[in-house]
């Protein structure tokens, strides 16, 4: 028992020493840092703990990185490699992957290493890795360059919460933002940046961090004109080196570090000769010894003249390599341009497809509202019908063009089987109704309570079958089965299994009905309707899970779709309570709301929903007004726009939240392919509402938001 609290008292003195060496290595102090580390790797080797011996060679990896010493940098990256080699331990293969992008990025792979970097990340959710892939991401996409993604990652990072090194994550962010904005033609905002960074750096002793910052000041200042503040920027630089990049300075780091490495090969030397000793356990075997090493010697000459015959075939054969090579790289740089080009014009294209549906949901809702006359209300609810089509159109070409740009991942989470197929089923009765159909669901009880899977992403491959079973049967039967096929340990492969009585397939499209727009025929697509893309939507989302979509069907008795996916399970039972989302029922008179929105038809609309529910609003048509009038007035809640010119919905809420924490802010946008809900939650964004939206959903959210920040549940 002594002994394990020995060890752990052990065990958080070495965290407390990786603590000290980051923060050390932050601010210059390269000897500290180096010394924390040193005794870091002592407390571990003393533990016993793998764990935290290959914690501390991947720190000195990094920290050698950062002095530059790359041979140094990647021994320590091989120790851990070997110990990783031969255990799991994801956290210390995250940060060994990050090393691997750090040295990918250096000599200008730019896409490997943020590939290399989605693995870290998908391997980790510790906080600060997460934010250093975060920002090693950041300043990738300025080499690329994805201004866009580079600024929503910076922006992020500046109101960042790590635990430990808040402020320096901050600061490099401010870096990234002034090389950003010099990059874009913006030295005024560039300016901005630099000297909030510069403010922060100073602040922290992040020597570094303060001379790149001034050299960035003075480049700015000479892009602008300003050359008398150029210049004295440039005589700060002079003073920062003089005092903190000496000569002594630098030799003392260059011999602390090279003695540390040198320390590190003596011990592995000195455990080289004791194995040897203990291996002489007589005379005849040094004979034998001398004997194995003279043929030793003879097998090496013979094998070196064999290297020196083929060297030269060797070399004309890595020329030809890396002609080809360089002819791939280039044919995949054309792809990948290609992808993004598609990807992006789709994203724009929605989302200004989204702003005028906005406008007409949102007035078709409000004339409904206002008691129109049975020939009106007739032809507001054919309107209603079109715009939830186009809106459905949209949503089926985004979700293939995310998967498509692999912008689409299983995660994992707990949920039991049987409420979430309820669900479906629920959510889809009223086309069941209107064609007359029954559904049925075949359950077996034998499928674990508690299961480990993507809900969200079953959900969505069940609705699209059993929607489109639903489009292709009248009055007549859909069948949803649900089978444990078998379970070993904790993975259960299930099997699914949606079958109708409907139109059925011919035998001729069956091979190629999974295909984008295909259903069948344009008879069946003139008389059914629809995109055509459900099915394509489902095969490509099985394929996230491994998974295969299969298809019997008889033209005019039915068709079958099953497949089979394999999950995680545990064996605690979860309480089957029946799941109901609770719709409550807010007090929202007299509330005074701020609309951010630059389109003149989408604030009337959004005022006179609002109004509807006897609030009142401010309205302001740019980001910058919305930070002022934030600023100076109370408000119960803001509605941010997300995508305005000027600075945009995210930078707005980054600035709202340095001087109000509190006020609910709920991103109110058309969201596009390249939004990431992260990023307006790293913003300082409470909720979010997609437009177009239902109104119930709308209301909901503003009386969640509000309500529940004045009082808090306890």
């Amino acid at each position: 028992m002594a002994l394990s609290q020995e060890n752990e008292n052990l065990r958080d003195e070495v965290e407390m020493h990786f603590i000290a060496s980051r923060n050390y290595k932050n601010q210059d102090k390269i000897v500290l840092a180096l010394g924390s580390l040193e005794k870091a790797l002592k407390g571990a080797e003393k533990t016993e703990d793998i764990k935290l011996i290959i914690d501390c060679y991947n720190e000195f990896s990094l920290l050698y990185y950062h002095l530059n010493k790359l041979d140094q940098s990647v021994l320590y990256w091989d120790k851990a490699d070997n110990l990783l080699n031969e255990m799991q331990y994801p956290y210390g293969q995250a940060v060994h992957k990050f090393i691997d992008a750090l040295y990918l990025y250096e000599q200008q792979k730019y896409y490997q290493a943020n590939y290399e970097l989605d693995k870290a990340d998908q391997m980790t959710n510790v906080r600060n890795l997460t934010l250093h892939i975060l920002l090693a991401k950041a300043f990738i996409y300025l080499e690329l360059p994805k201004y866009e993604e580079a600024l929503k990652n910076f922006n992020s990072l500046i109101v960042n919460s790590d635990d430990i090194e808040k402020d320096y994550i901050a600061a490099r962010a401010y870096v990234g933002l002034t090389i950003l904005k010099l990059k874009t033609g913006e030295p005024e905002n560039s300016l901005k940046y630099a000297e909030a960074g510069l403010s922060l750096a100073k602040k922290n002793n992040f020597y570094n961090e303060i001379l790149e910052l001034n050299s960035l000041l003075v480049e700015a200042n000479e892009v602008l004109g300003d050359y008398e503040n150029s210049l004295r920027y440039s005589k700060n630089i002079i003073g920062i080196k003089d005092s903190v990049y000496n000569v002594a300075k630098i030799n003392t780091e260059a011999e602390t570090a090279d003695k540390i490495y040198l320390n590190l090969q003596i011990a592995e030397n000195n455990l080289k000769d004791k194995q040897i000793e203990d291996l002489k356990a007589s005379g005849s075997r040094s004979a034998i010894t001398a004997i194995l090493t003279s043929a030793f010697l003879t097998i090496i000459s013979l094998l070196a003249i064999s290297l020196y015959r083929n060297n030269h075939i060797k070399v004309k054969t890595n020329d030809l390599l890396q002609t080809k090579n360089t002819e791939l790289e280039a044919s995949r740089d054309a792809a990948v341009k290609a992808m993004e080009t598609k990807t992006n014009f789709l994203s724009t294209v929605s989302h200004e497809l989204r702003t005028p549906l906005y406008a007409v949901t949102g007035l078709t809702h409000l004339l409904l509202e206002e008691n129109p006359s049975e020939s009106q209300k007739e032809h507001l609810k054919a309107l209603k019908f079109s715009g939830d089509y186009l809106l459905s159109f949209i949503n089926d070409i985004l979700q293939l063009n995310k998967i498509d740009a692999d912008k689409l991942e299983p995660v994992n989470t707990e949920f039991n089987l049987k409420k979430v197929l309820t669900e479906v089923i629920s959510s889809l009765q009223q086309s069941a109704k209107e064609n007359k159909t029954k559904i049925v669901l075949e359950y077996d009880e034998n499928i674990p309570k508690n299961l480990l899977s993507d809900s969200m992403k079953l959900s969505q491959i069940l609705i699209n079958l059993v929607g489109n079973g639903l489009k292709f049967t009248k009055g007549g039967e859909v069948t949803v089965i649900a089978k444990l096929l078998n379970r070993i340990e904790d993975t259960a492969t299930l099997y699914f299994e949606i079958k109708d009585n409907g139109i059925g397939i011919d035998k001729d499209q069956v091979t190629n009905i999974f295909e984008s727009f295909e259903q069948g025929s344009i008879q069946i697509n003139r008389e059914y309707g629809g995109t055509g893309l459900g099915l394509t939507i489902v095969k490509s989302l099985l394929g996230l899970f491994n998974s295969k979509i299969h298809l019997r069907s008889e033209l005019g008795k039915g068709s079958s779709f099953y497949f089979e996916i394999e999950m995680g399970c545990k064996n605690t039972v979860i309480d089957d309570i029946p799941f109901e989302i609770y719709q409550e029922d807010f007090e929202f008179t007299g509330l005074h709301l701020l609309i951010v929105e630059d389109n003149k038809i989408n604030q009337v609309i959004t005022k006179k929903m609002l109004l509807k529910k006897d609030m009142t609003c401010d309205i302001a048509s740019n980001g910058t007004d919305a930070v002022e009038m934030a600023y100076q007035n109370r408000y119960d809640c803001i509605l941010m726009d997300i995508h305005m010119p000027g600075i945009s919905g995210e930078e707005a809420t980054i600035l709202i939240r340095k001087f109000n924490k509190k006020i609910p802010i709920i991103a109110l946008t058309a969201i596009s392919l390249d939004d990431s809900l992260e990023s307006f939650y790293a913003a300082g964004c409470n909720d979010v509402v997609t437009k177009p939206f239902k109104p119930e959903v709308f209301y909901q959210k503003i009386g969640e938001n509000i309500f529940t920040t004045k009082h808090p549940l306890t």
